[in-house]
């Protein structure tokens, strides 16, 4: 275990519940702490724009990044409980898995599913990971992703089975007429017999912030039947799009 970053992560906890900002000295003696070792990890929240000293007061305050990042979670946890009531009436309708991903780097996270009650069915776990270029909700978060996360969904393009997307070139055209349509599918390219559709969750300020999708074995879903599921996908994340304050210009 790193100490110094645990120390570091006690020092913004113990800034945090100062709201008249805080001295060297003062860390020090309430965290048991050298001051060098205190001025040392101030200068890194300072470097990294986590903190700032006040020159009127001559005390170190935290920066607004803290609250930044924090908003970003709550943000995803809202997207969750938004989420949900909708994913137990997709469940319904179309006895299949439904799942919630959000984008981290070049991999989906599944933070919500509710499973098909048939016997055969997409296996998935909720804290599971996938290829973004792999899987439905994937591509339908990377269609409006930023071209630093393409890049780093080039770099790790591969075959996990025949039809796994391996040229760039390819996945870019594939985005292209998922903008255009508005949702995406998968036809067995994370795993040969499962296929689903997908359409992109944004939040207040427009910005694709998750994806929701249905997913189940190749012989249930043809592609008729995926596309008619991709439609349906769009007008459910629109509707909890707006609920997290979207919309529509």
């Amino acid at each position: 275990m790193d100490k110094t970053f645990i120390k570091g992560l006690v020092l913004l906890e113990a800034m945090a519940r100062n709201d008249k900002g805080s001295g060297v000295s003062e860390l020090a003696a309430q965290l048991l702490l050298n001051k060098s070792n205190v001025h040392r990890l101030l200068q890194a929240l300072v470097h990294q724009g986590f903190a700032r000293k006040n020159t009127d007061t001559n005390r170190y305050e935290l920066t607004m990044k803290l609250w930044e990042l924090g908003s970003r979670t709550a943000n995803k946890l809202d997207v969750r409980l938004e989420s949900l009531p909708f994913m137990k009436q997709l469940a319904e309708e179309t006895r299949e898995t439904v799942h919630l991903s959000i984008l981290d780097g070049a991999e989906v996270l599944y933070v919500e599913k509710i499973d098909s009650p048939q016997p055969v069915r997409a296996y998935t776990t909720v804290g599971g990971r996938a290829p973004a270029q792999c899987v439905a909700t994937g591509k339908a978060m990377l269609a409006w992703a930023d071209e630093d996360v393409l890049g780093a969904v080039k770099n790790r393009l591969k075959p996990h089975t025949e039809k796994s997307i391996v040229r760039f070139g390819d996945l870019r055209k594939q985005l292209e007429d998922i903008r255009t349509k508005g949702f995406a599918v998968n036809t067995g390219e994370w795993r040969e017999q499962v296929v689903g559709a997908a359409a992109p969750i944004r939040d207040a300020s427009g910005k694709v912030v998750a994806a929701l999708g249905i997913s189940g074995p190749a012989d249930r879903l043809p592609k008729e039947l995926l596309e008619k599921n991709g439609e349906r996908m769009i007008e459910v994340t629109e509707m909890i799009s707006r609920r997290l304050g979207y919309s529509r210009m």
